[in-house]
């Protein structure tokens, strides 16, 4: 049997459970470390795992011979984790957004490159089965070519989940709000289902959460290089939250589209994922009564897993092998630095009142400007 590969998890707090579960139950892995900036956290976040924790990376990854990490600290400082680990021949998973800035997902891109490491962003919502349903739809023709494409996340997120981490809510902290927090994922499909940004407009605002700095409601209308076009409204403000989903439309008139979240929408560390990702549409020539089976076949599959683990583990398992393969992993780090250029690019056009267009410049200073 291969020798397996000896991981650990940067960043105590919520979303690193489900990474530490998933190193666990995967064969590939052994979870042989812990770290975080403070060590009593570490040091809980530890005896759960049966592993021991630090409050210093370079003395974990060398005391306990770390191979791969992964990356679940609060989105602006990945950039310092990621870069260090990379230059000390450490592979990485950073999870979404790969960073707040396009400046800090350079300095990612670029430490990766040259230190020959293995590096993914975390997008587990492309391993759902109606996700995958739908970019197959795409590759395989049904809809010709892909004319609109929309996002549409309408959640709810109340103010003790704001006060749950002292970074939440916050431009320093967080690096944004519903854009940089809660709508990557869908952005993540938008992307990969559309293809590349030329250009948008964009507008957001703080419209239903006045103690928060950041926003909580975005729009934007986009067009794709290959001529289609976009619409992306996204929103923290809807009580309660009633969905997320992205949908395809095609120049033959067919339609596809997946709900990523329904309305008792998932939260890190507070809810469960409690109901299951389905396809919302499929008009595809041909396969119009399919929807009822696709729906039940994904409720089925949901029933049968683990929904707060199996996803991740899916990813992770896919970056181990492509750690082992040599190969690169489904959804690369240059994946998730197009995810954040396009929440930079809604920032901006949103500040200066007009459209920008692509590829973005990258500002050295203050998350953009979104730090004033």
């Amino acid at each position: 049997m291969p020798q397996r590969i000896r991981t650990a998890v940067i960043g105590c707090g919520k979303v690193g459970h489900f990474h530490a579960k998933a190193y666990q139950a995967l064969d590939k892995a052994q979870l042989v470390a812990c770290y975080n900036r403070t060590l009593p956290r570490a040091r809980v976040f530890g005896e759960t795992y049966g592993i021991p924790a630090y409050d210093d990376i370079e003395t974990m990854i060398a005391k306990e011979g770390v191979q791969a990490v992964s990356i679940c600290t609060p989105h602006p400082i990945h950039a310092e984790a990621a870069v260090l680990c990379a230059k000390l021949g450490v592979h990485i998973a950073v999870e979404k957004p790969l960073a707040a800035s396009l400046t800090d997902c350079d300095f990612i891109l670029s430490a990766v490159e040259n230190a020959g490491v293995t590096g993914t962003t975390i997008c587990q919502r492309r391993f759902y089965p109606p996700a995958q349903r739908v970019k197959q739809a795409i590759c395989d023709g049904k809809l010709g070519r892909p004319i609109l494409g929309t996002v549409n996340m309408l959640g709810w997120r109340d103010m003790a989940y704001y006060r749950s981490d002292p970074w939440r809510g916050t431009w320093a902290g967080e690096g944004g709000g519903v854009l940089v927090n809660q709508a990557p994922h869908q952005l993540d499909l938008l992307l990969w289902y559309m293809g590349e940004v030329d250009s948008l407009y964009a507008q957001w605002d703080t419209l239903n959460h006045p103690e928060l700095e950041v926003e909580d409601t975005a729009a934007a209308v986009i067009r794709f290089k290959s001529g289609a076009i976009g619409n992306i409204v996204v929103s923290n403000s809807q009580k309660p939250a009633l969905f997320g989903n992205v949908r395809v439309h095609g120049e033959n008139g067919a339609s596809v589209g997946v709900q990523t979240d329904g309305g008792a929408m998932f939260i890190a560390g507070v809810s469960t994922i409690s109901e299951p990702p389905v396809n919302d549409l499929w008009t595809v020539e041909g396969e119009e009564d399919m929807l009822d089976h696709y729906q039940q076949c994904d409720r089925d599959f949901f029933a049968r897993i683990d929904p707060m683990l199996y996803f991740h583990r899916a990813q992770l398992e896919d970056f181990l092998d492509a750690i082992e393969n040599k190969r690169p992993p489904a959804i690369t780090l240059a994946d998730g630095r197009r995810t954040v250029e396009l929440f930079t690019g809604i920032y901006r056009s949103g500040r200066l009142g007009q459209p920008v267009t692509f590829p973005l410049a990258s500002h050295s200073d203050n998350f953009d400007g979104r730090l004033g």
